[in-house]
C-alpha cells in the first residue's frame, strides 16, 4: 500500500471519528449544545464551498484537454521567446599590420 493512500485512510478515518464523536455528543448524551457548533460549522461550510466553487476573478483559466503538437509548442515557445539584442555592433573594420617590426622593449608594462 503506498503512502499516499494509508495517509486518505488515517485522514478518512479521523474525519469519521470526529463526525461521531460530534453526532453523539448532540443527540445521545447532550453535552454539546447547538449553539456551540453552529458557527465552526457554517465556518467550515463556507470555506469548503468557495474552495469548490470559488469566485469568478480567482477562477484559474480551463487548460485545454487536448496535449498541442509539438509543432504547434515549437511555435509558442518561439512567440514568448523575446528576441535578442546583441550588445555590441559588429563594423566591418580589419586590423591591418603595419611595416615596422615590433619591439618588446617599447611597449608600456602597463596598460
Amino acid at each position: 500500500m503506498s503512502n499516499m493512500r494509508k495517509q486518505g485512510i488515517m485522514f478518512w478515518i479521523i474525519v469519521l471519528l470526529v463526525a461521531f464523536y460530534i453526532i453523539d455528543g448532540l443527540f445521545i448524551r447532550h453535552q454539546i449544545e447547538w449553539s456551540s457548533i453552529i458557527v465552526p460549522v457554517a465556518v467550515f461550510g463556507i470555506v469548503f464551498l468557495l474552495y469548490k466553487y470559488p469566485p469568478r476573478k480567482y477562477r484559474k483559466a480551463q487548460q485545454p484537454k487536448i496535449k498541442p503538437s509539438a509543432r504547434t509548442m515549437a511555435k509558442v515557445a518561439a512567440e514568448r521567446k523575446p528576441t535578442r539584442t546583441e550588445k555590441r555592433k559588429t563594423y566591418p573594420f580589419q586590423v591591418i599590420e603595419g611595416n615596422k617590426g615590433k619591439n618588446d622593449d617599447d611597449l608600456t608594462k602597463y596598460h
